[in-house]
């Protein structure tokens, strides 16, 4: 099917919820995808941080054909090794006690939500210690729940009423972290450690030790959303472990399949027994074929070389992208290969088509800013390919 016939057929039977690019992708091939005009272009999306391992990764292509061999789904009324296998897995790399499988980084904030409301009402019986303190400028996701509590105003509209039980605090501002902790009663504070959706913005390690410690000192659950940040896209297996924290929860989703959809809650010792039986369910949740995918990206992105080489391969890029100097560009940011660079709200998109003339695919994030989330494994010959390019287009 041609690219206009697939864009017409696309339009008359799909929800137009989203602003596609114009292009339409065929396959792909490590840090490599082709549109189907067969041009070539260095993917430095990964699906929007879900193809940790790239494409085509035959670790990762067999262990999804030999499992879908033996069976795809058998629900969570059965055992099944793989769950059980990259349950045991992440709990090893995250030092966390327990799991909750679910399907996506939104459902997995909903259980952590879930989570901390009962871990509060079971111990303090208050219906008003119920609240999750969240940060503005925050994304957890798209569902009712998740909506209310990501910390943007204009997410906050057209699907009245939310539920309610959600307050903010501006990131990085001690003084009202300290202040909301002194005056209010709360369940939970949910974080992420780079704000990805409002412009790649990583939180300031002073704002986050300050958080944790207030989490101890009044039993409040320390939520670390991890959607877009864990399995290895910082550098570290999850982002907390950059900062010398110890979270009560933490969900991870995008990378964790590798390109299959799976989320999931990891809980310390603290909450490992707050949901018991029938508090909490999802059909697909820990499917074997996810579980399989899960259990091939975790065995190779835990690997303390994989892990340093995503480090040096973030620094790297980052430090060269400030020393280009470029004339558009008013600031680089990130962590690990988790990369913001900020340019002219105007400009943004048009740099973006730019970009994808030249054979570079990116991302946007906030208002401004230019979002990389290449594959782990690209290639730092690849990284100065973009370079490159962003030199053209961004100078």
């Amino acid at each position: 099917m041609n690219f206009e016939s697939l864009k017409h057929l696309e339009h008359e039977h799909v929800m137009q919820t989203y602003g596609r690019f114009d292009l339409a992708i065929d396959h792909g091939q490590g840090s490599l995808l082709y549109d189907l005009q067969g041009n070539e272009y260095i993917d430095m999306t990964s699906g929007i941080g879900v193809n940790a391992l790239g494409h085509n990764y035959l670790p990762l292509v067999q262990a999804i054909q030999n499992q879908a061999t033996k069976i795809l789904q058998a629900s969570n009324l059965f055992y099944t090794e793989p769950m059980v296998d990259v349950a045991q897995k992440l709990n090893q790399a995250s030092g966390m006690k327990k799991v909750f499988f679910a399907n996506s980084g939104a459902e997995a904030n909903e259980g952590m939500i879930k989570i901390a409301r009962k871990y509060s009402w079971d111990h303090y019986h208050d219906e008003n210690r119920l609240v999750i303190l969240t940060l503005k400028q925050s994304f957890h996701g798209r569902t009712i729940a998740t909506l209310e509590a990501t910390g943007q105003d204009h997410f906050h509209q057209n699907f009245f009423p939310f539920t309610n039980g959600f307050d903010y605090i501006p990131a990085n501002d001690m003084q009202a972290l300290q202040n909301y902790f002194a005056t209010h009663k709360i369940a939970g504070l949910m974080m992420e450690l780079v704000q990805g959706e409002s412009g790649v913005r990583p939180l300031d390690p002073q704002f986050v030790c300050e958080a944790a410690k207030l989490c101890q000192q009044h039993d409040v659950l320390l939520m670390i959303d991890e959607v877009q940040t864990g399995i290895g896209r910082t550098g570290k297996f999850f982002a907390y472990q950059h900062y010398g924290i110890e979270p009560d929860l933490v969900s991870c989703a995008k990378g964790l399949g590798g390109g299959v959809p799976i989320g999931a809650v990891l809980a310390n010792t603290k909450c490992q027994d707050v949901l018991q039986a029938g508090d909490h369910g999802t059909t697909f949740g820990g499917n074997p074929l996810a579980a399989s995918a899960a259990r091939v990206v975790i065995d190779t992105v835990s690997a303390p070389e994989f892990l340093n080489d995503v480090q040096d391969k973030g620094t790297w890029f980052m430090d060269e992208l400030k020393k280009l100097n470029l004339s558009k560009v008013k600031d680089v940011r990130g962590l690990g290969l988790m990369i913001g660079i900020e340019v002219a709200p105007e400009e943004v998109m048009n740099d973006l088509t730019k970009l994808r003339q030249k054979g570079i695919l990116a991302l946007k994030a906030g208002t401004a800013t230019i979002r990389f989330l290449p594959p782990l494994i690209i290639e730092k010959q690849q990284l100065q390919t973009v370079l490159d390019v962003c030199k053209e287009v961004l100078g």
